[in-house]
């Protein structure tokens, strides 16, 4: 079934209303009909109205954009697979790292050119379409990057923080809009999101952009300047770990606790009680919880909560230490009668550091194969994934490879991604690569070349007999003759060879001529694939002698094609019959013995008493009396000037 970019339709079939209901479905190659029957006791009833449906495996397939993301991700897991394993650790890690970047990029590519055409797009259901996928790629950007600052990655204390903070920046971008408008605008300080502004970018722990956006409501209030002079002093003085630093972890453990207690020292002295808004900045710099729970809106997600926790309470936080922080401010931040989404439930299983939970998490959630399948391969890469087989015989790794590539094999021109995806896989691989290959429609010659150079290289003999087999009947069909031939010689199938022969032989028998020149010229040693294709280019070559002027050489060679029984019986008339003008030559071309040999023949054919009665009955209608005597005559006449020839020479 073609595949197309359309939302699919219902198709009403006739049925009855009735006491009993059944689901029926048939398997499609890329999707399923499913259709509903219904019965009563007497048997199927003949009203109603039920419908057939065509539910999609998958739609992201069916995607322009997403198919950018399946093209170019499949140039980076290609890349993976060259990772030699006896590089060193480090070496391979910063390697990894890179390749999880490069997916992320590729990610976040699709998901921005998907936001343009959702805001450009004229049809509100596309929108939501469009709008829908980027919701997706959003959460599956989070996820990755989170996976790759803890496993790949596998930040140590200190710097795990960092690389917190880094993911939490990067996925609460809305920041930066937001003070870009109030900047913006004709009084900054009087926009009603200014000190939304100035709390979000504490609690993305960016101080920097914090006290710039603070320098302009203190210019404004000269009688609190010694205010905003002393928390622009503790967000300055605040530690931050520097990992190419010479600092140790303690060093700076020590150096961070002096700093909050001096925060605190501010707070209990209450030097910014005439200012609420910069005593509820005081108070998220001393770690407050409960004030940090007055801003969920600023927040918005309780890992956000989490990372901004940390950084104002456990900064040397360590990744054993993790999954207690992350279920606590799940559950601190979460509404305790809400259920969490399964994005959470992915994230948590992350900070549990429960990588095949992740993954069995993120195959229910997702509607396609390529994220599970593509981290899962780079997890197993790292080492991260050795302890964990299937018991029905292949990895995880390769399970979800093998899913994802045999969705792939759907779609009329991502199949060929999929055929490198079960290069590498080495237990079932080439099995499952096998019973696709099969199932790729054959539309047009360019496209059954490409799939028979896939078999070639991989020495799948059966799959490329199948495909020239299925190529020839075609080109036969179509009356190609040419490329019938060529079809069945790169199958080897000896019969339909024999059969396309036949097709050549009756059209010259019909015309005159040969059609094809170029490739019964070129035959070579396919032509001993079988008897009628060897007779098929001994007669080409016979007419090319023929016209070249070599006579005696042409002589030979169709004497030698019925004395050695290569040539059909059938066609020694045809034969006999181009012996004519040889025999007519002025020059003796036929010696006394090969006159014999051709008058031997003629009779043999003539008497026809080697002949079945049916092939004799339609001899006897073939064979032209007329052409028999001129035959007969002929022989004679050269068989006197072969005799007088050699009498003399021998004189």
């Amino acid at each position: 079934m073609e595949e197309v970019d359309v939302e699919p339709t219902t198709t009403p079939i006739p049925g009855v209303d009735s006491n009993r209901k059944h689901l029926g479905f048939v398997w499609g190659p890329g999707d399923i009909l499913v259709y509903e029957t219904i019965y009563k006791a007497s048997g199927l009833s003949t009203g109603g109205c039920p419908f057939v449906h065509e539910v999609r495996k998958d739609e992201d397939i069916c995607s322009p954009i997403l198919r950018k993301l399946f093209n170019e991700s499949h140039h980076i897991f290609v890349g993976l697979q060259g990772i030699r394993d006896d590089l060193p650790s480090k070496n391979k890690k910063t390697q990894f790292v890179s390749i999880s970047k490069n997916y992320r990029s590729v990610i976040r590519a699709c998901m921005e050119e998907l936001q343009q055409v959702a805001v450009s797009v004229q049809d509100a259901a596309l929108a939501t379409q469009y709008g829908n996928q980027v919701s997706i790629l959003l959460a599956v950007e989070l996820i990755w990057n989170l996976c790759e600052v803890l496993f790949i990655d596998a930040a140590p204390a200190g710097s795990l923080l960092l690389h917190l903070l880094d993911w939490v920046r990067l996925h609460k971008a809305d920041v930066d809009e937001k003070a870009r408008d109030v900047l913006q605008s004709e009084s900054p300080t009087e926009h009603q999101a200014y000190w939304d502004v100035v709390i979000s970018y504490v609690l993305q722990g960016r101080m920097d952009e914090a006290r710039q956006v603070l320098m302009k409501q203190a210019a404004l209030q000269p009688a609190a300047r010694g205010m905003f002079k002393l928390l622009d002093n503790l967000l300055i003085k605040m530690p931050i770990f520097n990992p190419s630093g010479a600092q140790t972890l303690t060093e700076f453990d020590v150096k961070w606790r002096h700093w909050h207690e001096e925060v605190d020292r501010c707070l209990q002295d209450q030097s910014f009680a005439s200012n609420p808004h910069l005593e509820v900045i005081c108070k998220i710099l001393v770690g407050d919880e409960d004030v940090l729970l007055e801003h969920k809106e600023l927040l918005s997600t309780w890992y956000h909560f989490l990372v901004t926790r940390l950084l104002f309470s456990h900064p040397i936080v360590k990744p054993t230490e993790l999954h207690y922080y992350a279920q606590s401010s799940m559950h601190m931040f979460l509404d305790t009668r809400s259920v969490p989404e399964p994005l959470d439930s992915i994230l948590l299983a992350a900070f549990e550091f429960d990588i095949h939970q992740v993954i069995k998490d993120c195959s229910i959630a997702l509607n396609n194969w390529w994220f599970v399948a593509h981290l899962t391969d780079l997890m197993d890469h790292c080492k991260l994934l050795q302890s964990h087989n299937l018991h029905f015989g292949s990895n995880l790794r390769e399970f979800l490879l093998l899913e994802y590539a045999s969705g792939l094999f759907t779609h009329h021109s991502l199949w060929q991604l999929a055929v490198d995806y079960f290069d590498h896989c080495p237990e079932f691989g080439r099995v499952y690569l096998e019973l696709q290959i099969e199932r790729v429609p054959l539309d047009t010659e360019r496209k059954a070349l490409k799939v028979l150079r896939i078999c070639e290289q991989r020495q799948m003999t059966e799959q490329v007999r199948s495909i020239c087999k299925i190529m020839a009947k075609g080109a036969l069909r179509n009356n190609r003759l040419g490329s019938a031939l060529s079809w069945s010689i790169r199958a080897k199938d000896a019969a339909f060879a024999t059969l396309i022969s036949e097709r050549f032989l009756q059209d010259y028998c019909a015309n005159g001529a040969f059609s094809d020149l170029d490739l019964i010229d070129n035959l070579g040693s396919a032509m001993l694939l079988s008897d009628r294709l060897t007779f098929l280019g001994k007669y080409r070559e016979f007419h090319r002698l023929y016209g070249e002027k070599c006579f005696s050489d042409a002589a030979k060679l169709l004497l030698s094609l019925m004395t050695a029984k290569i040539a059909p019986r059938t066609f020694w008339m045809t034969l006999l019959t181009d012996a004519l003008p040889l025999l007519e030559q002025k020059e003796v071309i036929f010696s006394a013995d090969q006159t014999h040999e051709l008058m031997f023949c003629l009779e043999d054919l003539t008497s026809g008493n080697c002949l079945p009665k049916p092939d004799r009955a339609m001899q006897d209608e073939d064979i032209d009396t007329t052409k028999i005597e001129i035959l007969r005559l002929a022989l004679a006449r050269n068989l006197a000037k072969a005799i007088v020839k050699e009498g003399t020479v021998e004189v």
